[in-house]
């Protein structure tokens, strides 16, 4: 009896509690002391270092893209110890450089504003170098100042700047993907090639096509694995680069789900920025999948020294840690939004995949190409086959160069009319684009 009291007693204390609303609970504070101090302290650091590797780590990168392509050589010009007529600030915006404002003291922002930097000369190129005021790339010189190498960090591709100095110097927007960057362009300056050109076993003149076909915002991750420089309709087979915002709670990540945030780290560290490290996916050994990297052995890299596992955990978490952007007031409709918001979650049936807020699914997060109505040339470059239902919260951040891992739908609305289409939605015009602007202001 006295047992059949007490449970009596529990079930009536945890009924309460249920029936109890929330704001009436009482919340445990965590305390200041013991190992929730402890978990503060790791988060905090966790996250300083993961924005630093974010924003400043080469993994070594420099023994590749300066020793041996020596692109900083390119970059600096004959007249200051390397080949060629070298990069202006000027040539390097237009490629899609940005500065961290931030990086640049006092004095020379206003000499800038004044007119009194030379922005087509090369030596202002090196200066922003050596002051680490280009976002995602490193210079690394002699004791007499000149330039020897250079290396490139995550921020290359996954940042970019808010524009408020001028069109491409501002404060960085770290996970937002540099649509404007031509990736092909600045690699094809490099002097030698030959690591390029050995690997896939083709000629100068066909790399150099293939890089030129990129054009801006666009990079083909695959290409040193399985050699695909085209696809079979003729075009190129680069994709979209993708945000690296708004991760939190997202299973796989990129465009065909590879793996998680920091496997993808770990691949892009290593095969793609050329880092020193360790790198393990037995997948890529597959002959008739990956004929480039079966015979290279990309897929079980172990470089010594490893400059790039010991920053993983740490870089993964900054990541994490970095918000999907609100989309700026005035940059949509806000009544066709909250009308286009009952569109997605209702007859446009987006919510069953894109769930919200994290806007993939919870869980397995991949579709076959039939499902999304697509051809599957990108998903067969993966070892997935398959798509990403790709997270839409800060769609607005990057518009340009089109939708899809491809950029094959030039509007939101084309998109919408693709769905409506393949599903058979039947959606009326007004909802079409109370969809969009739904889209925009997620």
């Amino acid at each position: 009896m006295l047992i059949t009291a007490f449970a009596g007693v529990g079930l009536f204390v945890v009924a309460t509690a249920s029936a109890a609303p929330l704001s009436k609970r009482s919340t445990v504070v965590p305390s200041q002391e013991g190992f929730d101090v402890e978990i503060v302290r790791y988060a905090r650091a966790m996250l300083d270092d993961g924005r630093k590797t974010f924003r400043y780590e080469t993994f070594g990168s420099e023994a590749f893209w300066g020793d041996t392509l020596q692109l900083h050589k390119a970059i600096i010009g004959e007249q200051n110890g390397g080949v060629g007529p070298g990069v202006s600030p000027k040539t390097a915006l237009s490629v899609g450089l940005k500065v961290d404002a931030d990086a640049l003291p006092d004095a020379l922002k206003q000499r800038i504003k004044a007119g009194k930097v030379d922005l087509d000369d090369p030596a202002t190129t090196i200066a922003l170098l050596k002051l680490n005021a280009v976002v995602g790339v490193t210079a690394f010189a002699n004791p007499d100042g000149r330039v020897r190498s250079m290396g490139i960090q995550c921020a290359l591709c996954h940042s970019t700047v808010d524009d408020s100095f001028a069109p491409g110097i501002g404060k960085r927007l770290d996970g937002w993907a540099n649509r404007d960057l031509n990736v092909g362009a600045i690699v094809s300056l490099a002097p030698n090639l030959k690591p390029f050109t050995n690997l896939l076993g083709v000629d100068l003149e066909t790399l150099k096509k293939v890089l030129a076909s990129w054009g801006p915002g666009r990079y083909d991750a695959e290409l040193n694995k399985d050699g695909k420089a085209i696809r079979p309709d003729g075009k190129q087979a680069g994709t979209l680069l993708p945000p690296a915002f708004g991760l939190a709670g997202v299973n796989l990540a990129t465009w065909t789900g590879f793996g998680s945030v920091t496997y993808w780290n770990a691949y892009v560290g290593v095969t793609q920025m050329h880092g020193l490290g360790t790198f393990f996916d037995p997948r890529f050994d597959n002959q008739s999948q990956y004929p480039v990297s079966a015979r290279s052995g990309a897929g079980n890299t172990r470089d010594m020294p490893d400059k790039v596992t010991g920053k993983l955990a740490a870089l993964h978490l900054y990541q994490l840690s970095i918000p999907a952007p609100k989309a700026p007031a005035g940059s949509y409709d806000k009544a066709a939004f909250e009308r286009g918001k009952m569109v997605f979650n209702g007859p446009g049936k987006c919510a069953t995949c894109h769930v919200p807020p994290l806007f993939t699914e919870p869980g397995y997060n991949l579709h076959a190409p039939h499902e999304i109505g697509i051809d599957s040339f990108q998903a067969d470059q993966s070892p997935t086959h398959m798509y990403r239902t790709a997270p839409l919260a800060g769609l607005w951040t990057h518009q340009k160069g089109g939708f899809f891992h491809d950029g094959r739908f030039a509007t939101l609305l084309d998109v919408v009319n693709h769905y409506d289409g393949h599903l058979k939605l039947n959606l009326s015009e007004a909802d079409k684009k109370d969809l969009v602007e739904y889209l925009k202001g997620i």
